[in-house]
């Protein structure tokens, strides 16, 4: 179907991703899930309209149109989780295009997407979360490997960096002191404190890395010293969580879900949690924590000037 899209669509199209990449530091992965999105919805217009020339199958959506194409969505196995991207993508790209072609863009912009159950994260507890780093280093007979490793996880747990961020550290970003800034997703700059522990574990996996770590070069590399891959983090993660009796959910992104639960609990402020985070949205980082009501009230009876 995407064969039918005009040039002029995809000139539209690659418009929108470079503004957005100019003006609101998309990252990469972002821009390509709403390239794709976008392009099968012009596909789809441009299909239901039964022509193929300009930006014309786009210049008056109505209602009827976007019902349509969600139905076409849903009857392709489409979920609720998924259509929600798509339609945002859709909106973002649609509110632009309006402002330059005159377009009437009510149906696109008050469509409304299916709601859809939000899954919770599954922080590990603090005892789980540190036997996950202790056994995580025994899973490689190698003992930099073991090390490495090891140094990876007490990032994702006591920086609460994402795997991307802890893998896109290079040797310029040496040695750690006491705090590191980290670009994040969209370009976002922030600065985390590093704890003792986690200088030790880098200290230890670069005493024994065989790979000469130079300013240009990653700090974490595989075993022929080339960039190490994250899926090597997630297996290894894998393997401790199962030696462990651990859940399918003990995953390195849990590592971080974890880092910012446990915060909350030992009475961390929520916005302070959301800038070590490097959330933009308050209730992003709400998600992320899971501290129960009981805990909260004692936390606030503890601190509010009002609550003695």
């Amino acid at each position: 179907m995407t064969l039918a899209i005009s040039p002029q669509a995809r000139d539209a199209l690659e418009r929108w991703l470079e503004a957005g990449s100019a003006l609101r530091g998309l990252a990469k992965n972002t821009l390509t899930a709403y390239r794709a999105d976008v392009l099968d919805f012009i596909a789809f217009m441009t299909h239901h309209h039964g022509g193929t020339q300009g930006l014309g199958p786009l210049s008056q959506l109505s209602t009827g149109d976007m019902r349509a194409w969600m139905a076409h969505l849903r009857q392709g196995g489409a979920g609720s989780r998924s259509m929600a991207r798509k339609l945002s993508a859709v909106k973002a790209f649609y509110g632009w295009l309006a402002e330059r072609e005159g377009y009437e863009p009510t149906a696109v912009l008050s469509a409304r997407a299916p709601k859809f159950q939000k899954k919770l994260p599954r922080p590990l507890s603090p005892d789980a979360a540190r036997a996950m780093i202790d056994t995580v280093e025994m899973q490689s007979q190698t003992s930099w490997i073991g090390a490495r490793d090891a140094a990876v996880v007490t990032l994702l747990y006591g920086c609460g960096l994402r795997i991307s961020e802890a893998l896109g550290l290079y040797g310029r970003d040496l040695p750690l002191g006491t705090a590191l800034r980290i670009t994040g997703k969209g370009g976002k700059e922030r600065l985390v404190p590093i704890l003792p522990v986690a200088r030790a574990a880098m200290d230890r996996y670069l005493a024994l890395c065989p790979h000469p770590v130079e300013a240009d070069t990653p700090v974490f590399r595989g075993a022929r010293g080339g960039a190490l891959n994250p899926r090597l983090v997630q297996k290894v993660t894998e393997q401790a969580r199962l030696q462990l009796g651990l859940p399918a959910t003990a995953t390195p992104h849990a590592m971080r879900h974890s880092f910012a639960t446990h915060l909350l609990e030992a009475g961390g402020d929520l916005r302070a949690i959301q800038e070590l985070l490097g959330h933009a949205s308050l209730s992003t980082t709400q998600a992320y924590t899971s501290v129960d009501t009981l805990h909260l009230m004692k936390v606030y009876e503890a601190s509010h000037p009002k609550a003695g």
